[in-house]
């Protein structure tokens, strides 16, 4: 395809179409969409194996490919959890009359048309069609090639439901995998009204540097868990174990230990009995590579500055020893993607610091950062972590999808 105006177009075209969309016909769209993929289990999983046979057993991003039966059925769930939820457009937030006798209203609209770049996650499509139908907005997605057979049949599925309800079928638009294409996406102001990557951060980066129409971030998640020195060890290692192993594909997972050097020894020797269960490469500064050697830790490598800032997406992580809060936040602040950060400690004072100090989209104490999440959080299926403060900031779900429109309704006034 040469270009993918003609598919823009049609897109634009349809925005009507969901936007006057009864708010009940869209609660019922959604629902019998969640039956027909679930009936369908078996399709989208053998297509799903086209793409994951194409894919290296030791590539991390082929967890993120991966549809399964009860992934598929976690999807079928949030696809009814989204029906649940209120519509978040044309709700009113403003009403007034003025002197002159002005009726003022201020209303939350659809966006328009919402343009998705992504990688390897199936998930996002139907997540991102659906958060689209619901608050009244035209989805035009563009996955990657590695998930090509997954996403085709998905995107079938969605436009064979939206005809079953008289919805113009673009309305949900999978764009073609050719890179050449991405160009003409970024600067098609006339056609789309927001831009969304998700993905690495070199895909967000481009995006970003590249794209006319505006962008909000769903940010590569470097994450951050600080064991100071009241913390409760067991405690501590059990969190930072769940942080790193749970799902080391996802963005929320954990990324660098920072453990105060007062409770360095005592820690890491819990860590290194949890972790080596589970294979975890320990990238360590010199005093946790010391302290980690003398445990016998197998799978242990001596740090650069490189493997700080480092998102890993796999069952590595990094691990540096500082001298209290302040070399803590210090070091967040200078690698941090200003996604998920934690503190585990006692002392509530410095908790109370590290929450107001630490610039994150999700700050925590004593939790685990894999907890950032839209569904988790109550808000329904998200399109992503957004790292940015514009807009949308942290889960970036069905309330964020509208903008706002103000209705002015007179008798004749002049000015």
């Amino acid at each position: 395809m040469e270009s993918i105006q003609p598919l823009l177009e049609k897109a634009q075209a349809a925005t009507p179409s969901l936007k006057t969309l009864p708010d009940a016909q869209k609660q019922e769209l959604l629902r019998k969409l969640s039956t027909v993929v679930e009936a369908n289990t078996d399709a989208i999983v053998a297509e799903n194996k086209k793409d994951l046979d194409k894919m290296s057993d030791q590539d991390p991003k082929k967890d993120r490919l991966l549809l399964n039966t009860a992934r598929i059925k976690q999807l079928v769930d949030s696809l009814n959890d989204i029906a649940g939820l209120q519509d978040p457009a044309n709700q009113l937030l403003v009403e007034r009359t003025l002197d002159n006798g002005l009726q003022v209203q201020k209303r939350t609209v659809p966006l328009g048309v919402v343009g998705v770049i992504y990688e390897s996650r199936p998930n996002v499509t139907l997540d991102v069609a659906a958060l689209c139908i619901r608050s009244g907005n035209v989805a035009v997605l563009r996955g990657g090639t590695d998930a090509f057979h997954t996403n085709i049949i998905l995107v079938d599925l969605i436009q064979q439901v939206l005809k079953e309800f008289n919805a113009d079928p673009n309305a949900v638009q999978l764009l073609p995998v050719d890179r050449a294409l991405i160009g003409e996406m970024l600067t098609a102001v006339k056609y789309i009204d927001i831009i969304i990557p998700r993905g690495s951060q070199q895909l967000i980066d481009y995006v970003r540097a590249n794209s006319k129409v505006p962008v909000i971030e769903t940010g590569a998640g470097v994450c951050h868990t600080y064991v100071e020195k009241t913390a409760d060890l067991k405690k501590a290692s059990a969190i930072i174990t769940n942080a790193k192993v749970s799902r080391p594909s996802v963005c929320n997972a954990l990324d660098t230990v920072l453990v105060d050097k007062d409770v360095a020894p005592d820690l890491l020797r819990l860590l290194a009995n949890s972790l080596q269960d589970y294979d975890v490469e320990i990238f360590a500064d010199e005093l946790s590579f010391n302290l980690l050697e003398a445990l016998e830790y197998p799978y242990l490598i001596k740090a650069t500055p490189a493997d700080f800032g480092r998102e890993f997406l796999d069952f590595k992580c990094s691990v540096k020893v500082v001298d209290g809060l302040e070399e803590a936040l210090q070091h967040i602040q200078e690698y941090s993607s200003k996604h998920s950060e934690a503190i585990i400690s006692q002392n509530t004072t410095l908790s109370e610091r590290f929450l107001n100090e630490v610039d994150a989209a999700a700050v925590y104490v004593n939790a685990s950062t894999r907890f950032t999440d839209g569904g988790i959080f109550g808000l329904g299926a998200e399109i992503g972590i957004s790292t940015q403060k514009l807009h949308a900031r942290g889960p970036f779900a069905l309330e964020k999808l509208v903008t706002e429109k103000w209705f002015v309704r007179g008798d004749g006034q002049v000015r």
